[in-house]
């Protein structure tokens, strides 16, 4: 039998991480087409409605189901806007070690959104599922997500070198593929002592 993460939604003081659904397709299609996401991520260029649909009616349900992570759209509280998306994948059940991703709005930069909810995914992981390891990987070049890694209280652990295809813009307006370094930041359950507090609830 598979392993698999609950159905849940989490909530923090500003956010509410929960499953993705149909009516996020536009906000997500626009999250998606930012040119940050592009460049330190591999989603499709353009990033259009179908992708959207795909990716929530299918990939995203489908981490859950069979096992591989769980996939949050993370909202504002109060305006129910899509923030933006945390994605745990990679998941070793056996080791209970699993590794995250994120991607946040660039309306909503700025206000420590990523930070709180890969946080409170952290706490919910460590404390609700008894998971000893989270891993984060970012691109050498990649600084706010860095940021992200030591805000929370990760330990950067090592360089993978040339162990990334990340997206640059050429002269023309295109893109282009480049190789880069990989940082390898590791959390583990006592290193949230030290970590901002964030209040979450999960259900």
């Amino acid at each position: 039998m598979t392993s698999t993460f609950p159905d849940i939604s989490i909530s923090t003081d500003r956010l509410v991480l929960r499953p993705f659904e149909e009516a996020d397709i536009p906000e997500l299609t626009a999250m998606m087409n930012d040119e940050l996401t592009a460049a330190w991520t591999s989603v499709p260029i353009p990033y259009t409605h179908a992708d959207a649909r795909r990716w929530i009616a299918g990939h995203a349900p489908a981490e859950r189901v069979q096992g591989r992570g769980i996939v949050f759209a993370v909202d504002e509280l109060l305006t129910h806007r899509l923030v933006g998306s945390v994605h745990l994948m990679n998941t070793n059940w056996h080791a209970l070690s699993t590794e995250v991703g994120y991607v946040v709005a660039p309306w909503a930069r700025g206000e420590g959104y990523a930070a709180e909810s890969v946080l409170a995914t952290a706490h919910w992981l460590f404390h609700d599922q008894k998971f000893e390891r989270l891993e984060l990987r970012t691109a050498a070049g990649n600084t706010a997500s860095q940021q992200v890694a030591q805000k929370i209280g990760c330990v950067s652990e090592g360089v993978l070198r040339n162990a990334l295809i990340v997206r640059s813009r050429t002269e023309d307006g295109g893109w282009t593929d480049i190789r880069t370094d990989l940082i390898v930041w590791g959390l583990l359950p006592e290193d949230l002592e030290d970590a901002p507090p964030v209040e979450y609830s999960a259900g």
